[in-house]
């Protein structure tokens, strides 16, 4: 089980048959996890830390919303045309954001997982930013490297959390970077609408 009340929040289909299938296959998701030297004991320690983080995910969002909102670059993306934040867009997004989080720990990573992962990456091109949420006047599209570099802070502070329940430091460590891996094998998947066709 991931969560129970999935169906409450907006814009989030997992599963649902309106989602655009990955050009990707289980196969290509299996080299890329090779690459990222993602293994079974990875599966295994975020499931444990899905365990530990589920009842934090409010505080870890939080730091994370602070963090963009410290930084006019990035919450440019979630302003209007005027420049002031869309704070029902903002809102809306969080609820996923939090999902998000125990996505990554709970769900299996197999074709329907690797579609969403296609749903969440179109989610932030011109392809479909702003269409789920209804957000018409918020750039249309995130950059491609604040993508990328957004894994830092979206890593580094989650380890404090990991270690609030009373884990080994091992443990903790493991589960550090079970999710380090995972977070760079998404943010791989999510920017393949971003490469010209043939060049992922």
């Amino acid at each position: 089980m991931v969560t129970g009340n999935e169906a409450d929040i907006p814009g989030y289909d997992y599963s649902a048959q309106t989602i655009t299938r990955s050009p990707l296959n289980v196969e290509d998701l299996d080299l890329l996890k090779q690459t990222v030297l993602f293994t079974e004991e990875d599966e295994q320690y975020l499931r444990l830390a899905g365990d530990v983080l589920e009842d934090q995910v409010e505080d870890v969002l939080d730091v994370w919303y602070n963090f963009v909102a410290s930084h006019p670059h990035l919450v440019y993306y979630f302003s209007d045309s005027e420049g002031d934040p869309d704070t029902d867009y903002l809102e809306r997004v969080r609820e996923r954001f939090k999902q998000w989080i125990l996505d990554t720990c709970r769900r299996p990573y197999d074709q329907e997982w690797l579609d969403y992962q296609q749903e969440i990456a179109l989610r932030h091109t011109r392809a479909k930013k702003n269409e789920t949420d209804g957000a018409q006047e918020t750039p249309d599209q995130v950059g491609l490297r604040y993508m990328i570099t957004f894994i830092y802070p979206i890593t580094s502070t989650i380890k404090p959390f990991l270690a609030n329940k009373g884990h080994s430091s091992e443990e903790v460590e493991k589960m550090f970077q079970a999710w380090f891996k995972s977070v760079v094998l998404q943010v791989a998947l999510w920017s393949y609408p971003y490469a010209k066709e043939g060049d992922f």
